[in-house]
């Protein structure tokens, strides 16, 4: 197996893509807006991929926060709110803020689930700074980390009851970054003291199963490398200061953050200390170079990996849907 989560190029997997993810045998795979039609379409693609590699609890997952950040779409699934709509309800009634977010992260989990998508990149856990880049903006949960950290274990419990892992991220924390790191890579120059208020929810929540890592360059930390190509900031901060021991994945390597070859990138992501590289966008030549440069899943990633899909996979919580979107509307409609 090889420590890479690879995108698709259409609604269906091409002849070429079987054959290549059959032998390369990625960790997993991730869905985008261009994969998705409906339901149907969408379960039986994710089937195929099951079908293509044996594993029935296949990791692929999906962008599904819900506001602007949203891969599955109405008229075919519902709408969800952004994290900004928790965050205000919060300020009034704080528990019935915390039912909100699990109530609908629950509701996410069962579309994902029936399509047969495994993990949900949400949380966010970034603390929310004045001046910062609009990119993370009302996808957030707040700007005090008590509040993020409260309201991120209930989508992680939300997701969870509705048989869905979730991602916590952007690790270390994307809160303070001022501009956009799919368009240039950040620099964030705030102090141990300063930065530690963005470790905060991610020390709270560090039992996570999965997590991702940001594109930012921390100065205090490490001045030459981002994150996610970072071992001092990979071992040091995430793994060592915030105790995280769950599957960490890199942010897309296609962001325009990074720079050098996707699979140079690959290979210096894991070689930092990330578990698995992210590939998003399913072009050929970088996959199969990538696949060519990777070395194989080091056995304690893949225990990470395989505990990550095992936390959610037996943990469904029969409710419907229609009674889950009428419940948090209700709750949201306090504010």
């Amino acid at each position: 197996m090889k420590p890479v989560i690879f995108g698709l190029s259409g609604t269906s997997l091409t002849a070429d893509e079987a054959a290549f993810f059959r032998d390369a045998d990625p960790a997993g795979y991730i869905i985008f807006g261009r994969n998705v039609e409906d339901v149907a379409q969408l379960r039986a693609l994710t089937d195929s991929m099951r079908t293509l590699h044996g594993r029935d609890n296949l990791l692929i997952m999906i962008d599904q926060e819900g506001g602007r950040v949203a891969r599955m779409r109405p008229p075919v699934w519902p709408a969800f709110p952004p994290g900004s709509s928790f965050d205000r309800l919060y300020d009034i009634a704080p528990i019935t803020a915390i039912e909100a977010a699990r109530t609908n992260a629950q509701a996410i989990a069962i579309t994902l689930r029936e399509c047969g998508i495994t993990v949900d990149a949400l949380p966010l856990l970034d603390v929310r700074q004045p001046g910062a880049s609009d990119i993370m903006g009302d996808r957030t949960l707040g700007g005090e980390p008590m509040r993020v950290a409260a309201l991120g274990r209930a989508v992680l419990d939300g997701l969870r009851r509705g048989g869905v892992t979730g991602i916590v991220k952007h690790m270390p924390g994307h809160g303070r970054a001022a501009v956009d790191s799919h368009l240039e890579l950040p620099h964030v120059d705030a102090d141990e003291e300063a930065l530690q208020v963005d470790l905060e929810p991610f020390q709270s929540l560090n039992w996570a199963p999965m997590g991702m890592t940001a594109h930012i360059v921390y100065s205090a930390w490490d001045d030459q490398r981002p994150a996610s190509l970072s071992p001092t900031i990979i071992q040091d901060i995430i793994r060592d200061r915030i105790g995280f021991d769950g599957l960490l994945m890199s942010d897309d390597l296609d962001m325009k953050a990074l720079s050098g070859s996707i699979p140079e990138l690959a290979v210096a992501v894991v070689a930092a200390g990330c578990d698995i590289a992210l590939n998003c966008w399913g072009r050929m030549e970088e996959m199969i170079g990538l696949a060519k440069a990777l070395p194989d899943i080091t056995p304690r990633a893949r225990e990470r990996l395989d505990a990550g899909l095992a936390y959610a996979s037996a943990s469904q919580d029969e409710v419907p849907l229609e009674a889950l979107l009428a419940k948090r509307d209700e709750l949201l409609a306090l504010v």
